[in-house]
C-alpha cells in the first residue's frame, strides 16, 4: 500500500511529468483537487474510484482531516492511491502536512514535484522569473495565509527591498493591500506588475499595470490567479509567445 502525493502541474496536461503519468493511469484510487484539469483525470483507468476532496478558499479549515482521513482509509484498502494536488505539492499545497500525516499513521508514501502555477502562469506569458540584469533573485509567497495566525508572517515592508521578483499565488482578494505595503515599503510605485489568470490553460489572460494602480485595474477579477510584481513583468508584453 502506498499513497503517492502527485503534482498535477498548473493546468496544461502537457506540463504533467512522465512519473506523474504513469502513476495516474495505475492508480486504484485518485483523490484530487478542484483545480485539477479533466484531461488529466481522464487518464485514470476506466474501473478506478475517483473522489474529489477539492477545497475552495473560505471553505472550512477542518476540510483537511476530511482529506486525511480518506488518505488514511482509501491507503490502508488498495496499493496504489493517488492524492493528486494542482501545481507542486510542497509549494502552499500542503503536501508537507499530508506526508507527516501519512508517516505518523504507518502508511507508506511517495512525492512527486510538479510544476507549480507561479512558474509556469508567468513562464506561458513570456514573463521569465530571471533575467540579467533585471532579477537574480525570486520569492513565492502566499497571499492568503493560515487564518488560525495570530499574525501575518509576511513582511511585505520588509520583502520590497529584499528580492528582485516576487510572485504572490492566492492573493487576488488583498493585492491592494499587499501593493500597498510594499510602497511602504520603499518599492517603487512604477514597478511593473503583471495578474495571471488560469495560466497555461486555454482560459489563460493577463492584466498588467504598476503596483500603484493594478488593485484598480484588477477589480472584480476572480481567482485564480497568480501575481508577479517586478521589472520582469514588463517583458511579457515583448517576450509573449503563446
Amino acid at each position: 500500500m502506498t499513497v503517492y502525493l502527485v503534482g498535477a502541474g498548473p493546468g496544461d496536461p502537457g506540463l504533467l511529468t512522465i512519473r506523474a503519468a504513469e502513476l495516474l493511469r495505475a492508480a486504484e484510487v485518485v483523490l484530487y483537487d478542484r483545480l485539477v484539469a479533466d484531461d488529466i483525470l481522464g487518464m485514470a483507468p476506466n474501473g478506478a474510484q475517483m473522489v474529489y476532496v477539492g477545497r475552495a478558499v473560505g471553505d472550512d479549515t477542518t476540510h483537511q482531516d476530511s482529506t486525511n482521513g480518506m488518505m488514511l482509509r482509501y491507503g490502508r484498502e488498495y496499493d496504489r492511491v493517488v492524492r493528486l494536488k494542482g501545481g507542486d505539492p510542497t509549494i502552499f499545497g500542503r503536501g508537507g502536512e499530508e506526508a507527516r500525516f501519512l508517516k505518523s499513521h504507518g502508511i507508506p508514501y511517495e512525492i512527486i514535484p510538479g510544476i507549480t502555477s507561479g512558474l509556469g502562469s508567468a513562464t506561458y506569458s513570456g514573463i521569465p522569473l530571471t533575467y540579467r540584469g533585471y532579477s537574480s533573485s525570486v520569492v513565492f509567497v502566499t497571499g492568503h495565509e493560515d487564518p488560525t495566525k495570530a499574525d501575518e508572517a509576511v513582511r511585505w515592508e520588509r520583502l520590497a527591498g529584499a528580492v528582485d521578483t516576487i510572485v504572490v499565488m492566492m492573493g487576488l482578494s488583498r493585492i491592494g493591500t499587499i501593493c500597498e505595503g510594499l510602497m511602504r515599503g520603499g518599492m517603487d510605485p512604477q514597478t511593473p506588475v503583471a495578474v495571471v489568470r488560469y495560466g497555461t490553460t486555454p482560459r489563460q489572460d493577463m492584466v498588467t499595470g504598476r503596483v500603484c494602480d493594478i488593485a484598480g485595474m484588477v477589480e472584480g477579477m476572480q481567482p485564480p490567479a497568480n501575481i508577479i510584481i517586478g521589472r520582469v513583468a514588463g517583458l511579457g508584453a515583448e517576450l509573449a509567445w503563446r
